[in-house]
């Protein structure tokens, strides 16, 4: 998966996680639910350090330093930036 990708689809998963927490808050015992928010937050997490691998930290707060001395934050586009984001054309809700 190319970066754009990547990033698409751990987009997807973080939403689909918050999902079915706030779904969670009000169907506590539903086992499929919790069963599907654990499987969603493995996903993600596997594909954010695949991610993190390839093309360095997503987060400043979250992700691992990899290189213990340079700090590779600073080496990626800043969240504001275009080229941090993934293009959304052609994927609008109907």
């Amino acid at each position: 998966m190319e970066r754009e990708m990547m990033l698409q689809k751990l987009m997807e998963l973080d939403f689909l996680a918050v999902d079915l927490g706030l779904y969670l808050n009000t169907h506590p015992t539903e086992t499929e639910a919790i069963n599907a928010y654990n499987q969603t937050i493995e996903a993600a997490d596997t594909l954010r350090m695949k991610f993190e691998a390839a093309y360095g930290p997503l987060c400043s707060f979250r992700s691992y330093a990899a290189d213990t001395e340079n700090w590779q934050w600073k080496n990626d586009p800043w969240p504001w930036q275009t080229t941090a984001n993934p293009s959304m054309a052609g994927k609008e809700c109907m």
